[in-house]
């Protein structure tokens, strides 16, 4: 089999499983409680933090751990709802459903949303942001890197607009960390989600960063974990185990990084190659790995079912909206013309592939291609 989904989910890696498992079977104690059985769970508890924090530039207290990058998306935007202050939220076409549907929630109950558009690359740009900020406006939520297309925004630009505005900034980097440079201080951000099965850790398990000193309100009502700002006993064996995929991938990130470009212009190439009628959707700004391309007049579903059958794992675009074979809404935003759009496929690599498997991928497309 050859995997290139990677953008959907990850292999958890050896390092990060080895590490989870005394807490799944010996140290199984509840880190909550003050018996001496809890001391260690609680230690874990506290030297994940720490690590997760310092990968991207944090303090230990303001990581905080969820289910994922849906929760940690959902306690950004919910958590800042006021009685009786229908304030404004910002955002962009292209944000994961995380994003837009916990912002279709705001608006169904009266809280005003803007979607900024984004040029033919996927990218946000400045100008529509400053427009479209009023005295309403209480939060930013711009992607750091696209799902579906890697285009990566200008995060650090964006966020000065927002603060200049005395605005919130926050980021779904969900695609980003473990995989680009991230210090949230150097780009001005607010919160950040992240989430852990997309950096070879664990499903179920992400956290949100929230800078100190900005207000919001817990998301999940119950016990004093947390900080007493998101309630429900820790996971600790995943919490582990995010934090040793992470600073492993962090360790690696620049070899990983040169690798996957290597993949990229491999697969790119053959496509050329053989002919292939197609457009490369995204900036040249982008995360290493992720591709996606628009093949002219032809069904990129029929494509990935073909592929499926050779024992390759691709996709036709977001993972999170499979049981919808539409044109995506971040094909439709970016403009891609209608005779290609049909045929968008992302492939996306991580680091257990090898330039060998974007060269068979792509001789393998340019053959069903051909009959």
């Amino acid at each position: 089999m050859v995997y290139a989904d990677n953008a959907a989910t990850t292999k958890l890696d050896k390092d990060a499983l080895a590490a989870m498992l005394p807490w799944l079977q010996d140290e199984y104690g509840n880190a909550s409680q003050p018996y001496s059985f809890a001391r260690k769970p609680k230690k874990a508890l506290t030297d994940a933090r720490a690590t997760i924090a310092a990968c991207i530039g944090a303090e230990p207290e303001e990581i905080y751990f969820t289910s994922g990058g849906t929760e940690s998306d959902n306690w950004a935007i919910k958590g800042l709802i006021e009685p009786n202050d229908k304030h404004q939220t910002i955002t962009s076409q292209i944000e994961h459903h995380a994003v837009l549907n916990a912002c279709n929630a705001l608006e169904r109950l009266g809280y005003p949303v803007v979607y900024l558009p984004v040029d033919s690359q996927g990218v946000v740009l400045s100008d529509s942001l400053s427009k479209a900020i009023t005295e309403k406006t209480k939060l930013v939520s711009v992607m750091m890197v696209n799902n579906e297309i890697g285009t990566i925004e200008p995060i650090k630009e964006l966020a000065t607009i927002a603060h200049t505005h005395n605005v919130l900034f926050h980021t779904d980097a969900v695609q980003a960390v473990g995989h680009i440079p991230i210090d949230v201080n150097e780009l001005g951000i607010d919160m950040l989600s992240s989430s852990a099965h997309k950096f070879n850790g664990p499903k179920g398990i992400g956290f949100l960063y929230i800078r100190k000193g900005t207000q919001i309100r817990p998301l999940a009502d119950g016990g004093a974990q947390e900080f007493h700002m998101r309630a429900g006993t820790e996971n600790i064996a995943s919490i582990v185990g995010m934090a040793v995929a992470l600073k492993k991938n962090c360790r690696t990130m620049q070899e990983t990084s040169t690798k996957l470009q290597a993949m990229d212009h491999a697969f790119i190439d053959v496509l050329h190659e053989a002919n292939v009628d197609f457009i490369r959707n995204g900036s040249v700004s982008k995360s290493p790995g992720i591709i996606s391309v628009s093949i002219r007049n032809i069904s990129g579903e029929m494509l990935l079912h073909r592929l499926d059958l050779k024992g390759i794992s691709i996709s036709t675009g977001s993972a999170c909206d499979s049981v919808n074979t539409q044109v995506s809404h971040v094909i439709k935003a970016i403009g891609v013309p209608s005779a290609y759009a049909q045929g968008t496929i992302r492939i996306s690599f991580g680091h257990d592939n090898q330039i060998e498997d974007a060269v068979e991928i792509a001789h393998a497309i340019a053959k069903i291609l051909q009959t």
